[in-house]
């Protein structure tokens, strides 16, 4: 006996297939205008939630502030290595300029709460998974991007983030510059078992 599906289920399977990670500088434009922009922010707004404490924000880097960026990406650098040298910081400094549209995952980890923080880090993860999938659905490419700066304090600073938030990565919204064929994944038998 076949099982039937809700209507759109093989499209939408389909189309979670087809999605891939692309790095930040194979995104162009055009990217998402806000009301597209709107929609896969609030696709995020979906994700499972323990104690509905919202434990997550995103921040929008938009085009004007991203020399912002780049300077704490190069300050960064810097930091860990005083010898760089001019072309590693313009590498750097470049880095902020890559996906027409730029966001930063926030964890929000508030003290007080009886909800782990793996578990906010979850409802996080899945929000992240929403709005790359409903990016797709929408006809963008998506990548995610992190790194050491993520943990500078210029970086701290420049979000303005509170003594109990994380920045955990960047989403990068676009349109693949090239298209990627799809990587072997896994038979479910893989990561599948029962008890």
């Amino acid at each position: 006996m076949q099982t039937e599906y809700p209507a759109g289920a093989d499209d939408f399977l389909t189309i979670l297939a087809a999605r891939r990670n692309y790095t930040l500088r194979r995104l162009v434009a055009p990217g998402p205008d806000d009301a597209a922009l709107r929609r896969i922010v609030e696709a995020g707004a979906q994700a499972p939630d323990h104690g509905l404490l919202r434990p997550w924000r995103f921040i929008l880097i938009p085009q004007n502030k991203r020399h912002l960026l780049g300077d704490v990406f190069a300050a960064a650098v810097l930091a860990r290595d005083p010898a760089c040298g001019d072309e590693a910081l313009a590498t750097a400094h470049d880095k902020a300029l890559r996906a027409p549209c730029l966001l930063v995952a926030v964890l929000c980890d508030e003290p007080g709460t009886i909800i782990p923080a793996h578990e906010k880090l979850v409802s996080l993860g899945c929000a992240i998974q929403n709005m790359l999938v409903a990016a797709q659905l929408l006809g963008f490419a998506s990548g995610l991007a992190s790194g050491a700066a993520m943990d500078f304090g210029g970086m701290r600073t420049l979000l303005g983030l509170d003594a109990h938030e994380q920045a955990i990565c960047f989403i990068g919204l676009g349109t693949a510059s090239t298209v990627k064929a799809p990587r072997v994944r896994p038979d479910v038998s893989q990561f599948l078992s029962s008890l």
